[in-house]
């Protein structure tokens, strides 16, 4: 149940320079922090073509009984059933193999991890644990709450199932593989899935929450492009989830967040050719973000779904403005699109970048550093255009907070809200906030993001992304599925009547 953050937690490279760590790139570029991860760098469960040589068990139909509670597993005689390994406390590799992406949850302590190599380890996993301790699958790591690494639960690390194949237009990916490494294989096919940009992002959680990404507005989220799905359920049944196949689980897996429903072992994705990429930054002046941020909601929403862009408050006195993305085209086509931003905003950038890349080289524009960060984060979501002036100053006096607004609309926005789990269709941009965190000031800037979201909520910005998942966001089921919550809940009492897999906001809760 990783909540694997979409576009969050990237740094980036930007021409003629050196790599840059995430909050150099974020002042430097102006592109997009996000999942859980998000999204949505934000929420997320594992899937990817399972990377084993044993054989796959058959996929089962129909949900499962309901399960006892019964005591904690025999691990001695659980291990003897894996393929992969199971690390306890106190033996080596125990500390490493319990860490997420957020140092703030390395306090946290399972009671074991167990390193899958297989969908059959998973089952086994499932089926020796299943009501005697709390379960957690985890892909990246980079759950925004921690929720990957349960204190005194389960860790079902599914970063062994790795593998990316591409198949002509199709792509089979398991649930443990990272970004990097499925745009990577993707890119040597000639093909694309539009995805987040932290490289370590795991695609399992960034899909189950949806998958905003640099190329959702022109072809759609991720989850938008899942074809079928392997899945273990709660009773260790290996499912496939298609539209013809548990036609409920799938819908579920499309945007109802990462760890709800079973543990995801594979998924297979249609992909898009490969396309060619311009890619942006705009640095305005100081005292400009509120005429910026009022120009830029008018214009996204007017721009063609070819161009995606976002916006990054970074908090302080003054706010600063920077915009940056990319465009599905050339580089004149691009400077006619954003001149009309800057005439519209009235300010004239201080620095201006344009640069053509192929479809990898613009993936990794977006990526920066995979090290591990300390931070405390939450979302909104914008449907109609707020108030500028409101939102920069939430920004004012935030020194080290950035408000990362990212652009929707165009493909997004075509299936019905009711189509798929992700409920946020006709949204005009999702916000990510982001700051950085110690375990000393923890509980300071979580009540300082706490008070930006309530506050954005005021000015008209309500709702929230579940990749970006956040355990203080008031109404938090409300916000992330809207109408189709009552659904979500349907269907994890379907699959997972006795909530095997529970944790603080599954939808059961």
């Amino acid at each position: 149940m990783d909540s694997e953050h979409d576009l969050g937690q990237p740094a980036g490279r930007l021409p003629g320079h050196a790599p840059l760590d995430r909050r150099a790139f974020l002042r430097i570029a102006g592109v997009s922090a996000a999942g859980a991860v998000a999204a949505a760098c934000g929420p997320g469960d594992p899937s990817t073509p399972v990377a084993s040589t044993a054989p796959t068990a058959p996929a089962t139909s129909g949900p499962p009984a309901s399960r006892p509670v019964t005591g904690p597993p025999n691990w001695d005689e659980l291990r003897t059933k894996l393929s992969g390994g199971l690390l306890r406390p106190g033996v080596d590799g125990y500390d490493t193999a319990r860490r997420a992406f957020n140092p703030l949850f390395d306090t946290n302590n399972p009671v074991a991890v167990v390193k899958a190599s297989s969908a059959q380890d998973v089952q086994v996993t499932v089926q020796a644990a299943a009501g005697g301790v709390t379960l957690a699958a985890r892909s990246g790591g980079h759950s925004y709450a921690g929720y990957s690494v349960p204190e005194s639960g389960l860790v079902v690390d599914v970063s062994g199932l790795n593998r990316v194949d591409v198949q002509g237009t199709t792509a089979l990916i398991g649930a443990g593989a990272k970004l990097k490494d499925v745009y990577a294989g993707l890119a040597r096919a000639g093909r694309a899935l539009p995805a987040g940009s932290c490289p370590t992002v795991g695609i399992a959680g960034l899909t189950l929450g949806g998958g905003i990404g640099v190329l959702s507005r022109k072809y759609g989220l991720t989850c938008d492009h899942l074809s079928s799905a392997q899945v273990v359920t709660a009773d260790g049944k290996l499912l496939t989830a298609s539209a013809s196949s548990e036609p409920d689980l799938f819908w579920a897996l499309r945007g109802g967040g990462g760890g709800n429903f079973g543990i995801v072992t594979e998924f297979t994705f249609e992909t898009d050719p490969a396309p060619d990429l311009t890619v942006f930054s705009l640095h305005f002046p100081a005292g400009s973000a509120a005429g910026v941020l009022g120009a830029w909601q008018q214009w996204i929403a007017a721009m063609p779904p070819e161009l995606w862009a976002n916006l990054v408050l970074s908090g302080g006195s003054p706010v600063q403005c920077r915009v940056g993305g990319c465009y599905v085209g050339g580089v004149a086509g691009l400077n006619t699109l954003l001149n009309n931003l800057t005439t519209n905003a009235g300010a004239r950038p201080t620095q201006r970048t344009v640069k053509s890349l192929d479809f990898l080289g613009a993936m990794k524009f977006f990526e920066g550093s995979s090290a591990r960060q300390s931070f405390v984060a939450s979302s909104r979501i914008i449907t109609t255009p707020v108030d500028a002036a409101k939102v920069v100053a939430l920004a004012e006096g935030q020194p080290g907070m950035d408000l990362l607004i990212d652009g929707l609309g165009g493909k997004v926005a075509e299936p019905a809200k009711d189509a798929t789990a992700f409920w946020h269709r006709d949204a005009l941009a999702s916000v990510q906030i982001y700051a950085p965190a110690t375990a000393k000031n923890r509980a300071k800037v979580t009540q300082s993001v706490g008070e930006v979201a309530a506050g954005l909520a005021a000015a008209g910005a309500g709702g929230g992304y579940v990749n970006y998942i956040d355990p203080a966001l008031p109404d938090w089921k409300a916000a992330y599925y809207g109408d189709n919550a009552k659904r979500l809940q349907d269907v994890a009492k379907k699959y997972d009547p006795a909530n095997v897999f529970r944790f603080g906001q599954s939808v059961l809760s």
